[in-house]
């Protein structure tokens, strides 16, 4: 298995992409250590996850819970040898940037730069003693043209591109000692979208519309290029970002 003997944090892993992420790993050999805000959500993924799994309510943007659980993984299983931070986005769209409220326009980037920060530096911290891990970033920059097609995201790409930048500069510092940083970029997951949400039908023409392949990534997939990124397999990956968005984004 491409997995066995590592272990995984999952921040976020109580939502479908977190979900998607963590029974992928679990199924090639991980221990699979779920995080998140809500028990019951992280209860219900641990519940489809067949392999060792712990659960942990923990807030991704609180760098004391965040170091404090890190401290108590690498404690009991012996290291960290993947993290990866899938939280919510804290985002307010539907609207004009430049009429938005100056708090909503940067929740994101503030909410979302700091829980990426954060998950990556308690990580690391025990990945440096190693010298040896793999922390991963989701959804990348996305399609640049997404402010010429008006779709009024907010502070949103604006987030995704913070993030870029910090995995970038994490990558550079981190790879003397043996630490790969990937972003698994993504045009967007249909299967994540709730069932029962008014504009998923809507939405997923569009993201199908945008691609080159016809299709989009599933939550399997992207489960799939989660290990890959994370095993060995990917060991000459790193500072980069891994394309799955189906063509969406053409490199």
């Amino acid at each position: 298995m491409l997995l066995e003997g590592r272990n995984a944090i999952v921040y976020g892993g109580g939502g479908s992409i977190g979900g998607a992420m963590a029974k992928a790993f679990a199924k090639q050999g991980a221990h699979v250590f779920l995080a998140g805000r809500t028990q019951a959500s992280l209860d219900r993924v641990a519940a489809q996850i067949q392999g060792p799994v712990d659960t942990a309510v923990v807030d991704a943007r609180d760098e004391e819970a965040v170091d404090a659980h890190a401290d108590q993984v690498a404690g009991r299983a012996g290291g960290i040898q993947i993290s990866v931070n899938v939280v919510t986005d804290h985002d307010v769209q539907g609207k004009p940037a430049t009429d938005m409220a100056v708090a909503d326009y940067l929740a994101p980037v503030e909410a979302g730069l700091r829980s990426r920060f954060v998950t990556a530096r308690a990580a690391a911290r025990h990945m440096k003693q190693q010298r040896d891990g793999v922390i991963l970033m989701f959804g990348g920059d996305g399609d640049r043209s997404a402010h010429r097609r008006n779709h009024q995201l907010g502070g949103l790409v604006t987030e995704f591109s913070a993030i870029e930048a910090l995995r970038r500069q994490l990558a550079c510092e981190l790879g003397e000692y043996g630490i790969r940083v990937i972003t698994l970029q993504t045009g967007g997951v249909p299967d994540s979208i709730p069932a029962e949400l008014e504009w998923r039908a809507p939405i997923e023409k569009s993201l199908v519309e945008s691609t080159l392949l016809g299709r989009a990534a599933t939550l399997e997939d992207v489960g799939n290029v989660a290990v890959f990124a994370a095993s060995d397999w990917a060991r000459t990956i790193t500072g980069a970002a891994i394309n799955m968005t189906c063509g969406a984004f053409v490199d």
